[in-house]
């Protein structure tokens, strides 16, 4: 029995990312005996630029795989329905519901994952008589050496 890798490896690191763009958690990945904990893989992306560059493009395939299973889920209507005692087919209210969840969620990682291709899009709009001005405001705070809070 080997235990968790807790040595950079380029196979490893290359398995999570490839598991991440399938879709997977890091922190299902991570929850396998055979893989690294959290915090070693936190760790390594600080550490190793060539994993941190690997790891992003695993999150932004995984956001394009995000976007496929909300097309499945969407699609799939497989349990939407039943048929009652009395034979009549009704809308399964919990199924929809979760399947609108699961939609949802997946929609809102995927907006985080890759917020130019998923994320919402914010429209402003301002005319002559009244332009839209977006202003931001920087507090600054000096402290002089003869400042004391004494």
């Amino acid at each position: 029995m080997t235990g968790r890798p807790s040595e950079y490896s380029q196979e490893v690191v290359s398995i999570i990312c490839e598991r991440l763009a399938d879709g997977e958690s890091l922190r299902t990945i991570c929850a396998d005996d055979d893989m690294p904990a959290k915090s070693s893989v936190f760790k390594w992306l600080t550490l190793h630029k060539e994993f941190a560059d690997q790891y992003a493009r695993a999150r932004e395939a995984q956001a394009d795989t995000l976007f496929d299973e909300i097309l499945s889920i969407a699609d799939d209507g497989t349990n939407d329905t039943y048929v009652d005692e009395n034979g009549n087919t009704r809308t399964d209210q919990e199924v929809i519901a979760r399947s609108r969840l699961r939609v949802d969620s997946r929609k809102w990682m995927a907006g985080k994952l890759r917020p130019k291709v998923y994320g919402d899009k914010l429209e402003l709009a301002g005319d002559a008589a009244n332009p839209l001005h977006v202003v931001t405001k920087i507090e600054r705070v000096i402290v002089r050496p003869d400042d004391t809070n004494a």
